[in-house]
C-alpha cells in the first residue's frame, strides 16, 4: 500500500509519482483540501507557508509527517499534534544561500553599489577599495549552509570559524560566543529560528563586534533585534547584509531602507533557477525513509 502526500504544485507530483510507495495528491492555496486528504500521512506545504495555513493542516487525521520545501520550519514548530514529525530540506538550498553571501560580502568590500551608482551618474570614481582576501569570518551555525560557505571562501583565504548548538570537532559552543565576536571582521548568522535564537542578536551581542565588521543575516530576521542594529549602522560602527528583515515584507516607511552601511534584499538568498528541483530531490529521500519506516534525516530538534 502505498503512503499518500500532499503535494501543493505539479513539479512535486510530477516528481513523487515516480518513487514506488508514494501517492502524490495535488492541493492547491485558497481551495478546499481534496478528498483524499483524509488519508493524507504526509504533507508538504507550499512554499513560505504562512501560520494562517496551519490550522487547515493540523487536523488531517492521519497525518504522521510535515516535509518543509525549505530549510526553516519556525511556523510549524510547536503548531503540529504530538507525533507529527517535522522535517526540513535541509542541503537543498545552502549552495545558493552561500553564493548570496559571498556575493554579498565582494559587493560591500568592492564598492560594487558605490560604482553602480557611479555608473548611472557618468562619473569615473577611481579609487582603491577593501578586499574579502584574509578577512577573517565567523559563522553561527554549523549545518549544510555553513559547510557550502566555507567551500566557497576558500579561494579567498579567509579564516572561518564555526560555532553550533555545542561544542564539537571544528565547532565552538554557543557558551564561548561572547569570547569570539570581537575577533572578526564579518559575522555570518545562519541559525534556524527558536526559542533560544530569537533575538540572540541584540545589543549585547553587537557591542562585542568589531569596529567596523559586517553583520550578515542569512538566517531569519527574528534571530535580530531590529532597533539594536539600527542604532549600530545609524552611529556607523558596524555595517550589515541583510536577506530577512523583521518585520518582513519591510513596510516603505521603514527606517532600516535609508540605514547606512547597509545592503538589503529582499529574502531572495535561497531563490534561484533549480531551487525547487532541488527542494524536491532532497524531499523525495526524506519521504522515501519514512515510506521505508525509517526516520528523515532532517528532523528538526533545535540544534545548529
Amino acid at each position: 500500500m502505498s503512503v499518500t502526500v500532499l503535494v501543493p504544485d505539479e513539479l512535486g507530483v510530477s516528481v513523487l509519482s515516480r518513487v514506488d510507495g508514494i501517492s502524490p495528491v495535488r492541493f492547491h492555496r485558497d481551495e478546499p483540501l481534496p478528498e483524499a486528504a483524509e488519508r493524507a500521512e504526509v504533507l508538504i506545504p507550499q512554499f513560505l507557508t504562512g501560520p494562517e495555513a496551519i490550522g487547515s493542516f493540523s487536523a488531517l487525521p492521519k497525518l504522521r509527517l510535515v516535509q518543509m520545501l525549505t530549510s526553516g520550519a519556525e511556523q510549524w514548530i510547536g503548531k503540529l499534534p504530538e507525533g507529527v514529525l517535522l522535517s526540513t530540506a535541509r542541503g537543498a538550498h545552502g549552495a545558493s544561500v552561500a553564493e548570496w553571501v559571498l556575493t554579498g560580502l565582494l559587493a560591500v568590500y568592492r564598492e560594487f553599489t558605490g560604482f553602480a551608482e557611479a555608473q548611472r551618474a557618468r562619473t569615473w570614481t577611481h579609487h582603491q577599495t577593501d578586499t574579502l582576501h584574509g578577512k577573517r569570518i565567523l559563522v553561527i551555525g554549523a549545518g549544510d549552509l555553513a559547510a557550502e560557505l566555507h567551500r566557497k571562501l576558500f579561494a579567498f583565504d579567509t579564516p572561518m570559524t564555526l560555532v553550533g548548538t555545542r561544542a564539537r570537532t571544528g565547532v565552538h559552543g554557543i557558551d564561548e560566543l561572547p569570547g569570539l565576536l570581537g575577533g572578526y571582521d564579518v559575522v555570518v548568522l545562519t541559525v534556524p529560528v527558536t526559542d533560544k535564537t530569537i533575538g540572540m542578536v541584540d545589543a549585547a551581542f553587537l557591542s562585542r563586534m568589531a569596529d567596523h565588521a559586517i553583520l550578515v543575516n542569512a538566517a531569519r530576521g527574528p534571530v535580530v533585534r531590529t532597533d539594536a542594529l539600527l542604532a549600530e549602522l545609524t552611529s556607523g560602527r558596524l555595517r550589515a547584509i541583510l536577506d530577512v528583515t523583521d518585520p518582513e515584507p519591510l513596510p516603505a516607511d521603514h527606517p532600516l531602507w535609508t540605514a547606512p552601511g547597509l545592503l538589503l534584499t529582499p529574502h531572495v538568498a535561497g531563490s534561484s533557477r533549480g531551487s525547487m528541483e532541488r527542494a524536491y530531490e532532497v524531499i523525495t529521500r526524506e519521504i522515501s525513509r519514512f515510506v521505508a519506516g525509517e526516520l528523515p534525516l532532517n528532523l528538526v530538534n533545535g540544534d545548529y
